[in-house]
């Protein structure tokens, strides 16, 4: 379960005395999730999700993740609405954590989404990258090209005890990407996360976009490279072309891409699956055996990595 930090009946009745929330009925904690602890709540009045910011959230960046949520939720998209205290603060703190309260959304997050799907949520997509602009406030992908090089500095020695050959792989790679990396694409907030774990269905349709702790400002098509990786590979990580069509048609007829952006995609399609690669072959090396989530498979986007590598067209995403 992730759940990092247990929160009391007592302390949990003494944190909604700063909220006009109603009295609590159901409060249990959430499986999913592997940065923050999250708890459902149920009170007289409504449901909620009560977040515990960890270690590896910047406490500094709570007022851009949260303010971007409210001006999304202002501007159409379904997503958590953060539930401001009887002071009117976003956040507040409990059991020693950072904490907020967000409205709950109905919805399930599919595990084999369909090319239907994919449309669906590309449509989502361009929807949020088109609310997003406006907001006033920003925040710097630290995961972008210009970051990488730590984690791979930090991963090359033991990569090869995950995958023979892996730290050639990211060798190679991190080089070749970064040094053809699009400048000057049209840019503004974006997801950076949006894994179909993220995206909440209901009747085939999107119900809501959760989980924006990646959320920053950054090219909108490497936002939408993050979900061919993330939706249009199948368990045995072969590509799915028409997963991949529906996803971007979709996206277009919200939002067109220019030119500049379709060129762009294999390397940022590249770039993304670099990016994931090297978090989760982080987190797998240095993974600590107490720990209640179990880090997820690296080896699962160097197989992503090299199909873009091979790509030599847009054409062979379905454009």
């Amino acid at each position: 379960m992730a759940v990092y930090t247990d929160v009391s009946f007592e302390e949990l009745e003494s944190f909604l005395t700063g909220y006009e929330i109603g009295a609590p009925l159901t409060f249990k904690g959430i499986a999913e999730g592997v940065e923050n602890s999250n708890y459902y709540l149920q009170t007289t009045k409504a449901a909620f999700i009560l977040t515990l910011y960890e270690k590896r959230v910047n406490v500094a960046d709570l007022p851009f993740f949260l303010g971007l949520l409210e001006h999304l939720a202002a501007n159409g998209i379904a997503c958590p609405l953060p539930v401001r205290s009887l002071t009117g603060a976003q956040s507040s703190r409990l059991g020693g954590r950072p904490a907020a309260l967000f409205t709950f959304l109905n919805g399930l997050s599919l595990r084999r989404p369909d090319a239907a799907h994919c449309a669906a949520a590309g449509s989502a997509l361009a929807d949020l990258h088109e609310a997003s602009k406006g907001f006033g406030l920003s925040r710097k992908n630290a995961l972008s090209h210009d970051g990488w090089g730590e984690l791979v500095e930090a991963c090359l020695p033991r990569a090869d005890e995950v995958e023979l050959g892996l730290a050639d792989l990211i060798r190679s790679a991190h080089a070749e990407i970064t040094a053809v990396w699009p400048k000057d694409l049209p840019s503004g907030v974006i997801h950076a996360d949006l894994f179909p774990d993220n995206v909440l269905f209901m009747n085939a349709e999107v119900s809501g976009l959760i989980d924006f702790y990646f959320a920053c400002n950054d090219a909108y098509a490497y936002d939408l490279a993050v979900m061919l990786n993330a939706w249009c590979f199948e368990p045995d990580v072969a590509f799915n072309v028409t997963k991949s069509k529906s996803l971007i048609a979709a996206y277009c007829r919200r939002r067109e891409l220019s030119k500049a952006e379709r060129d762009a995609l294999p390397v940022l399609a590249a770039g993304s699956a670099l990016r994931f690669l090297l978090t989760r072959l982080y987190d797998w090396l240095n993974h600590d055996p107490q720990a209640l989530v179990r880090p997820k498979d690296p080896r699962e986007y160097a197989r992503r990595l090299r199909f873009h590598r091979k790509v030599r067209s847009v054409g062979e995403y379905g454009l």
